[in-house]
């Protein structure tokens, strides 16, 4: 992201705001809106060989506005390729024996989702306008409770692999479950937020930011000796390959060694290992690699 949109962003986020001075017009405006975005890793692709930093590539202070955050990965499973591809076919194979159908069908079902949205939109109107739900005792002392554990893990895993989370749980993440929370209860046109509705969020955060901010702890762990021979070896090509302060594109580094016999999982993790150790640094959105020692 530009610098101009990540301050543009951070004010939208955090203050429910948007600054505007154009046109001699300077003023302040609500920004009541949620927020959905999507972005695929810097490589195009997400690597388990890297940490989840390297593959989000955004600064904390962005990833901790997001109430949820989701990895999603095209996973390659023949069972469930076979079944994207065979829908995908049908759908343009059906395009052209039922075209003639096209008109009727989409008059019918224009009627009935019309109907089904108008009720959707009153529902939602309802829910924001008369339900201002609070958290019960109970469920301010779980939430608190748990929000001290899930600190206190992320602390031990911090201490066990050296490494600070992607993505920090701090007072933002607090503030996201009560919000949650609150949505949970307001869907169900209630006033008062139990302990159920705190398990539920808590749940939510859990298998999308937490999970997120887990993923690929564990990468480094069951190294055998002969993985760690050829990373090693990986290294000092590396090191010969890029003289201290030289650069060099990643793709053209990772084809130099792979040319040369050398593994390119074992290349790739190389980097990444020089990388966390302060060796060499990504610049250009991680397409130029820079020796630094």
């Amino acid at each position: 992201m530009r610098p101009e949109d990540r301050v543009a962003i951070h004010e939208a986020m955090e203050q429910q705001t948007i600054s505007i001075a154009k046109a001699g017009i300077t003023t302040v405006l609500n920004s009541r809106t949620s927020v959905l975005a999507a972005a695929n890793p810097p490589s195009g692709r997400y690597d388990d060989l890297k940490t989840a930093q390297d593959n989000i590539d955004l600064q904390t202070t962005i990833l901790s506005r997001f109430d949820l955050i989701f990895i999603v990965k095209d996973m390659r499973m023949y069972d469930q390729d076979k079944i994207i591809a065979s829908h995908v076919i049908k759908v343009h194979a059906s395009a052209q024996t039922a075209s003639s159908e096209v008109t009727i069908q989409y008059c019918i079902c224009y009627h009935v989702s019309a109907a089904k949205s108008s009720k959707i939109y009153r529902y939602i109107q309802y829910c924001r306008t008369e339900c201002h739900p609070r958290l019960s005792e109970a469920a301010c002392a779980k939430l608190q409770s748990d929000y001290v554990d899930i600190r206190r893990g992320m602390r031990q895993q911090a201490n066990e692999t050296g490494e600070a989370a992607a993505i920090p749980v701090t007072v933002r993440q607090l503030e996201a479950i009560v919000r949650l929370s609150e949505a949970l209860v307001k869907m169900k046109l209630s006033h008062v937020a139990s302990e159920g509705d705190i398990a539920e969020a808590l749940r939510l955060f859990k298998v999308s930011t937490m999970d997120a901010a887990r993923s690929g702890i564990n990468q480094h762990i069951h190294i055998t000796p002969d993985i760690a021979y050829d990373i090693k070896q990986a290294e000092n090509q590396i090191k010969r390959r890029l003289g201290i302060g030289n650069r060099i594109s990643e793709r053209r580094l990772i084809d130099d060694l792979t040319r040369m016999g050398m593994n390119e999982s074992m290349v790739r993790r190389a980097i990444l290992i020089m990388h966390q150790r302060g060796e060499v640094e990504y610049q250009r959105e991680r397409h130029i690699i820079v020796r630094k020692v």
